[in-house]
């Protein structure tokens, strides 16, 4: 009999109890070199096996049938396989073998990427990770791969899904760096710029001995998005960062660090001369975006500190003292920010008065105790960071 003919047989034979998938698997790994071998007689044996019942072989064939380059006709026909594999396979089968699981779904992104669209690969990376996630608090390597796709596919919303999940089980630090990052990107995206800050703010201020490009396009990000935030930015990281980041972080990032300097003047001409100055750079970096952003933040900003000086105020001076445009323009701003919740105002159409109201915050809303969730969470993270460096201090003593 054929060598894969009697490896099919054996599958087909023992994927039904405990006991016979511990033999089955055993035989699988023996046979691990000669499928490699095999890889383009491998597809065709597929159809000879149940993805639900033959998780396991099933798994080590379409693994070994995915080595070697792939082009965009051969990912066609491959992609759909795999996608039906991941919905239909048995937890408890992939879970027996998780690095053949990992290969296999990331070369899923590979390929989905190599034909230009992600979005195909955004629910089975999904169905993926939970699949081999051993608990909801439990970090797998697939977690960035899922987010980068949500990214690349603008499907921001699907990512927001795994992002309210509490971490506290990681298999490797750089899941940790990429899941943060990713998602703070998605954050962006949806322009929930808290939960993006502390997601970056993880990334800047988790244990690391050197400088990574991670850390270093996150510390990018955290700047810009604090300044939208907030309207402000500290070079100073919280005692629980690592000193490697306290130290270096900032000289990686200096035109970021000299944008929210020009920022802290107020003066917005400054502002936009720098950045107009510095946009190769920006753009270079991806970031140009945002800190577009991060200028338009600056006439909120300047709108706000109105309110705190006048109750009513034409817009026409509003126009003036913040240096927009025209009247309509200030008009514009202000009911923007009036429907972010960001000033509390009343406009007049008639003489184009603003007038300016006291904030009605009770600190019951869902934003108010989001706020308040994001510091307890952080706080309780730069525990876990200080215990995680003592751990990894004791150790090496």
């Amino acid at each position: 009999m054929d060598p894969l003919e009697a490896l099919v047989a054996q599958i087909q034979g023992l994927s039904s109890s405990p006991g016979d998938l511990t033999r089955l698997h055993t035989v699988l790994k023996q046979a691990d070199d000669s499928l490699r071998s095999e890889s383009t007689r491998l597809a065709p044996i597929l159809t000879q096996l149940d993805p639900s019942i033959h998780s396991l072989g099933f798994l080590y064939i379409l693994e070994a049938s995915m080595t070697g380059p792939v082009t965009k006709t051969q990912a066609e026909v491959v992609v759909p396989i795999v996608t039906r594999f991941i919905g239909a396979c048995s937890t408890e089968q992939i879970r027996l073998a998780p690095d053949k699981f990992l290969s296999v779904c990331k070369r899923l992104k590979d390929q989905v990427m190599l034909l230009e669209a992600p979005i195909r690969g955004v629910a089975p990376l999904f169905n993926a990770l939970r699949k081999l996630q051993a608990s909801a608090e439990h970090l797998t390597p697939l977690h960035s791969e899922f987010l980068l796709l949500c990214l690349l596919a603008k499907c921001y919303k699907t990512g927001l899904s795994i992002l309210d999940d509490d971490v506290f089980e990681v298999d490797q630090p750089r899941d940790l760096f990429l899941y943060c990052y990713y998602g703070g990107m998605i954050c962006i995206g949806q322009k929930r710029f808290q939960k993006a800050l502390d997601l970056l703010h993880n990334v800047v201020t988790a244990p690391m001995s050197t400088i990574n490009a991670i850390a270093v396009e996150a510390y990018k990000k955290y700047i810009l998005v604090s300044l939208i935030r907030h309207g402000q930015f500290s070079t100073s990281l919280p005692k629980y960062s690592s000193s490697t980041a306290q130290r270096n972080l900032k000289n990686f990032c200096q035109p970021y660090v000299e944008l929210a300097n020009s920022y802290g003047t107020g003066k917005i001409a400054e502002l936009e001369a720098y950045v107009k100055a510095n946009a190769e750079k920006f753009e270079s970096d991806n970031n140009l975006g945002l800190v577009k952003q991060v200028v338009s933040s600056m006439y909120k900003r300047n709108i706000q500190r109105l309110t705190q000086t006048y109750l009513t105020l034409s817009l026409q001076d509003i126009a003036n003292t913040v240096q927009l445009n025209s009247p309509k323009e200030a008009e514009m701003h202000v009911l923007q920010m009036i429907q972010d919740g960001e000033i509390y105002a009343t406009i007049n159409q008639k003489d184009g008065m603003v007038r300016f109201l006291e904030d009605p915050e009770q600190y019951k809303t869902c934003e108010m105790i989001e706020h308040i969730d994001s510091s307890i969470q952080r706080y309780a993270l730069g525990i876990f960071y200080v215990k995680l460096i003592l751990i990894n201090t004791i150790t090496l003593l």
